[in-house]
């Protein structure tokens, strides 16, 4: 509860896993408001370790076990926050679905499993929080986006295609939402991120992370809190966030 008597502002994380997931959520916490961490069931128990973490620095953190994909489990879980723990102010989706397969070894049950988890999850969450934000004229939605938002490299057709389709619908999205006050913006991370991801590819990621050659989760998740605190006379639509030794 904040000190005007008002119930207590949220961010919920669509896609709370270890990286940035948990960076965005403690840096949320730690500007005020009550997070919603969201995994699927079968990583409840991992959830719940990161929202003990919150709570010992003293964030409030909530965690559920949600497929994203599912449309009335999202549906649900939207007006539960809303009913129980406080309004949505800040919804950020963050599944990340990365995979590699050459174009002939991508079967359709690998394409659309990416396209559900990374472009159809991303609507859904996407929607629902424009369906509670719209009434109040106010909140920030934010899309995690990469490299394969705009370039499709190599045996990453199944990621290119569902992250240019989640780019699209932020798009469209800050179309229609910035006039009724809401805060629409795609984030590029252009590079690897340090994460379960990266440290199962590469083997020398303490190597880069001292050089801040290799993204690091907690820098991504200041630029998420400073999008959400921007003034509406200069939103920004798209952020591309890379290391300073990236080539372009």
């Amino acid at each position: 509860m904040s000190i005007d008597g008002r119930r207590r502002g949220v961010c919920l994380v669509v896609g709370a896993g270890p990286g940035v997931g948990a960076s965005v959520a403690r840096a949320f916490a730690k500007e005020g408001l009550a997070v919603c961490l969201t995994r699927r069931p079968r990583n409840l128990a991992e959830l719940e370790t990161l929202a003990d973490e919150i709570r010992a620095d003293g964030g409030e953190a909530h965690a559920f076990g949600v497929d994203a994909r599912e449309e009335a489990e999202m549906i649900a879980l939207v007006d539960r926050i809303e009913a129980e723990i406080g309004p949505l102010e800040a919804v950020v989706f963050n599944i990340g679905a990365n995979v590699w397969f050459p174009i002939v070894e991508t079967t359709t049950r690998v394409y659309t499993k990416v396209w559900e988890m990374a472009a159809l999850s991303g609507f859904i969450a996407g929607r629902e929080a424009a369906r509670v934000m719209s009434p109040r004229g106010r909140g920030t939605i934010l899309f995690t986006g990469a490299t394969a938002s705009v370039r499709g490299r190599a045996e990453f057709s199944a990621f290119s295609g569902a992250k240019h389709a989640l780019r699209a619908l932020a798009q469209s999205m800050a179309r229609e939402l910035g006039p009724k006050g809401i805060h629409v913006a795609h984030v590029i991370c252009d590079g690897s991120i340090d994460g379960t991801f990266t440290r199962e590819r590469l083997g020398d990621v303490d190597e880069r992370l001292a050089a801040d050659s290799i993204l690091k989760p907690d820098e991504i998740a200041r630029n998420y809190v400073w999008l959400h605190n921007q003034g509406r006379s200069a939103w920004t639509f798209e952020m591309d966030l890379r290391p300073w030794s990236e080539p372009w």
